[in-house]
C-alpha cells in the first residue's frame, strides 16, 4: 500500500511540476518523499524480525518519523 501512495503522489508531483502548479507539486513531492521513508522503514523493521534481532541502531534514520505515528497504548 505504502509503495502504490507513493507511486501514485511521485507521479502527480511530477505532472502539477511540468504544469508549473509548484505549490501543489511540491506538496505531493513532500508527502511522497515521506512515504518513502515510511517504506524503508518498514523494509528495515522486516528484515530486523526476520534476522531475529531488534532494529534499534539501523533504524534510527526513520525512527523519529515513524515514533509520529505510533498507536497510543491504553
Amino acid at each position: 500500500m505504502c509503495l502504490i501512495v507513493t507511486v501514485i503522489l511521485l507521479g502527480f508531483s511530477i505532472q502539477n511540476l511540468i504544469a508549473e502548479n509548484w505549490f501543489v507539486g511540491i506538496s505531493q513531492l513532500i508527502i511522497s518523499l515521506g512515504f518513502v521513508l515510511l517504506l524503508i522503514n518498514n523494509i528495515r523493521h522486516a528484515k530486523a524480525m526476520k534476522s531475529g534481532v531488534t532494529c534499534d541502531k539501523g533504524c534510527s534514520v526513520t525512527n523519529w518519523f515513524g515514533d509520529l505515528f505510533k498507536k497510543k497504548e491504553k
